[in-house]
């Protein structure tokens, strides 16, 4: 019997959420529905401009891996998230907020240096785009991997993202073949477009010959395999992974068990905010099946989780909303 279900390695972040209109994001030169890396004195340019749109804005710890082990925690999985915070406000914000949800985080002394942060901004129309700092996160590498926590997990889980960052990619490597030496199942995110458009080659070096499960959306799908269409997507994906699911947005999802490919329909709702949909769904999947579920019924749960965390603000859902979608 393994310690944990799922082992996740990330960026850490501190999200602020901001609703913001497209106005606002043409007149500040942001390209929209992406995550962009900016610096320092960019986000706080950003903050000035945005100041009188702050009044509700709201913090949480964040990144996409964090939303996704989180999202497990509160499901029920036994988890733990390797990362790097600084030794600041929102550094201690961000431990207290992972350990609050039930994840277990390394207890190193802190680093001086400052927290990553990530301004959420979200249009009316529930696009979110991200201008993120990573601060301290950025120098993630392999002195912050627990090797025995990752031996002692079910799955490991990476998130795309950090491929941007030399020594984080780094680090996903070398925890991607402690994961393999010790039998440990392994699974990524491509996390965005963006970084199958233009790291697709460190990518590859992340998934090295084959991971166990990847999680898409439809556009990183397509990019990823070059193809045109998601069945040719889906066929093409198996040469990267032995399973994957791909979400779909409204129209559900596609996941393969490495034998059958299934489609599992969407859920319909009125989506106000899609920050963290696919952070939540690979948390919620992560979670159905190392507690025996089949694919095609963690991406029910999956499904589920997605829509209702579309549904409200924020990346993530109460506690309490967890249970209640378990016994939906």
């Amino acid at each position: 019997m393994k310690q944990y279900h799922v082992y996740g390695l990330g960026a850490a972040l501190v999200d602020t959420e901001i609703e913001v209109t497209d106005d606002f994001l043409q007149t500040a030169n942001i390209e929209k529905g992406l995550m962009t890396l900016v610096d320092e004195a960019r986000q706080s340019e950003l903050l000035e401009l945005m100041k009188d749109h702050l009044v509700g804005s709201k913090r949480a710890s964040g990144g996409s891996a964090c939303n996704s082990i989180i999202a497990a925690s509160y499901f029920g999985a036994k988890t733990y998230y390797s990362c790097k915070v600084a030794n600041d406000e929102n550094g201690q914000f961000f431990h207290h907020d992972t350990q609050a949800a039930g994840v277990n985080i390394q207890k190193d002394a802190l680093p001086a240096g400052t927290t990553g942060k990530c301004l959420v901004m979200i249009t009316p129309d529930a696009e979110r785009t991200m201008n993120t700092f990573l601060g301290i996160s950025e120098t993630l590498d392999e002195s912050q991997l627990d090797h025995e926590a990752i031996a002692q997990s079910e799955y490991l889980y990476l998130e795309g993202y950090l491929v941007t960052s030399p020594s984080g990619k780094a680090a996903a490597i070398k925890a991607r073949e402690v994961a393999e030496k010790n039998k440990v199942k392994t699974s990524i995110s491509l996390s965005d477009p963006g970084m199958v458009q233009f790291f697709s080659d460190g990518l590859k070096e992340m998934i090295g010959s084959q991971v166990d499960l990847i999680f898409c959306n439809k556009d990183e799908a397509l990019g990823w395999t070059k193809t045109e269409n998601i069945e040719q997507a889906a066929e093409k994906m198996k040469l990267s992974a032995k399973t994957f699911a791909i979400t779909l947005g409204k129209e559900g999802a596609l996941v393969f068990d490495g034998e059958t490919l299934s489609r599992i329909e969407g859920n319909s709702v009125k989506a106000i905010d899609t920050n963290g949909a696919g952070d939540m769904f690979a948390g919620a999947f992560l979670y159905a099946i190392t507690a025996g579920k089949t694919f095609p019924e963690a991406a029910v749960l999956a499904n589920l989780a997605a829509a209702k965390v579309v549904s409200q603000y924020g990346p993530r859902l109460k506690p309490e909303q967890h249970e209640a979608l378990k016994t939906n």
